[in-house]
């Protein structure tokens, strides 16, 4: 396990388009420095790569490219050499994202399945007519990623210097309108056109009494076990370049996925098929001793995704705001929490604390402060975060927005709702002196070590 992940510390959950520019420039050195101050020594962020077209960064045309709109204004010239190294040492994904980049404006930025055949099927000698031909513009997706990939290792070493951990995220699959499934359909269940067979989401359950149906494609996991998963190995290594800790978002689907047919409107029909994760993280192991991965194991989880979480010595994770019901042996109350956890407050998917809170009924607001053992309180978000912070869990984290005490104004998303998420950014003026000194105090009150 990651030395982090093996100790007692705190950190915060902010976005790098929440930042007051949005971008992988100087505001976020200053945002590190912040966090120095305030004793946080984790930095969480969500994917960095390109989002759909409602700002979602978990459905993105590239598993490894970085979202250009998060390039700094203004950037030193390009040192030749570092590029050209660069491209070669990137050469696994660049070269397909830049021929997808290419190609998805010139046919309308429809789905690869609707090119002319020889795009959609990677005739050779198109695609070597294409490189000759858009030499300029391929020249330029690369150049952007490199100046990105350069943009955020000067975070890197920024944080690196503070004893900041940087942690990732990453969606477990992959989106169907991607430079993967097209570069690489072998590697996903799609029939000869490129179209899906069997789609991605989870069965009814007290969430939803249809199910969840996401539309990804699945893996072919059969293959992936036979050649060593070379891909999983390629993405990995990338996201282990890019932070210290990374997250798989619905780690369930390494024990086994939903299967639902593609000409289902809804996931209700659908079949569990079992998939080769613990081979798949035995294989990472080898290369990564200390896999610093953390599980997302919320929602209804067996006791063989548990198992497998507990073999590999994986964090999962608790989230307070799913604590306040009554049976004893609900995993995110406090008092159930482990220090193989990691709890937050709320993630990215849950209101504020404020706004969550402000929500309940009367009844409801007075089983919170039984639940947590204290006295009713008008500042929720304070009492959560310091509640998260004084849980057996060696890693606490809490968004910005509850340490701001902010309402539903700054929640970032809502699942199942399409637009207005993704869009909340603070000002510096709303971190006001007061703030780094208060959050100090509750990391060294819970005895948890500080950055630096």
């Amino acid at each position: 396990m990651d030395s982090t992940l093996a100790s007692r510390h705190a950190g915060i959950l902010l976005h790098v388009t929440s930042l007051p520019s949005g971008r992988l420039d100087d505001d976020a050195l200053r945002w590190l420095d912040f966090l120095a101050d305030a004793g946080l020594s984790v930095w969480q962020v969500l994917p960095l790569v390109i989002p759909d077209a409602h700002g979602s960064p978990y459905q993105s045309e590239s598993a490894f490219a970085m979202d250009p709109r998060l390039m700094p204004v203004r950037s030193k010239p390009i040192d030749e050499d570092d590029f050209a190294a660069f491209c070669e040492q990137q050469a696994y994904w660049l070269d397909d994202f830049a021929l997808f980049r290419v190609l998805k404006p010139r046919f309308d930025h429809r789905h690869w399945t609707e090119w002319p055949s020889e795009y959609r099927h990677r005739d050779p000698v198109a695609l070597a007519e294409l490189r000759a031909r858009r030499a300029d513009e391929l020249d330029k997706t690369r150049r952007q990623q490199y100046r990105l990939a350069r943009a955020w290792a000067r975070i890197r070493r920024h944080a690196s210097d503070l004893g900041i951990a940087l942690f990732g995220d990453i969606p477990i699959f992959v989106a169907h309108d991607s430079a993967e499934t097209w570069a690489q359909p072998e590697n996903f269940l799609l029939d000869d056109e490129g179209q899906p067979t069997y789609v991605t989401g989870v069965p009814p359950d007290y969430f939803s009494a249809t199910g969840q149906r996401w539309g990804n494609p699945h893996y072919r996991w059969d293959r992936m076990l036979a050649d060593g998963f070379s891909w999983w190995h390629a993405r990995m290594r990338h996201q282990f370049d890019l932070f210290d800790i990374v997250r798989i978002d619905h780690f369930r689907g390494l024990v086994g996925v939903w299967m639902i047919d593609v000409d289902s409107d809804t996931a209700m029909d659908g079949t569990w098929q079992e998939t080769p994760g613990d081979a798949l993280l035995a294989s990472l192991q080898e290369r990564y001793p200390d896999l610093p991965i953390v599980a997302e194991d919320l929602g209804v989880i067996t006791e063989g995704v548990r198992a497998l979480r507990r073999k590999y010595d994986l964090p999962g994770m608790a989230v307070l705001q799913f604590a306040f019901d009554h049976f004893d042996d609900n995993p995110h109350k406090p008092a159930n929490i482990k220090p193989d956890d990691v709890v937050y407050t709320g993630t990215h998917d849950n209101d504020t604390c404020v706004g969550w809170f402000q929500k309940l009924e009367e009844q409801e607001r007075a089983f919170v402060f039984e639940v947590l053992g204290q006295p009713p309180t008008d500042d929720i978000a304070t009492l959560m975060i310091k509640t998260a912070m004084q849980t057996q869990a060696n890693l606490a984290i809490a968004p910005l927005q509850d340490f701001l005490g902010l309402d539903s104004q700054a929640r970032m998303n809502t699942p199942g709702v399409t637009d207005g998420n993704w869009r909340w950014r603070f000002h510096w003026d709303m971190l006001d002196d007061r703030l780094a000194p208060r959050i100090r105090t509750m990391v060294e009150e819970s005895r948890r070590q500080h950055a630096g």
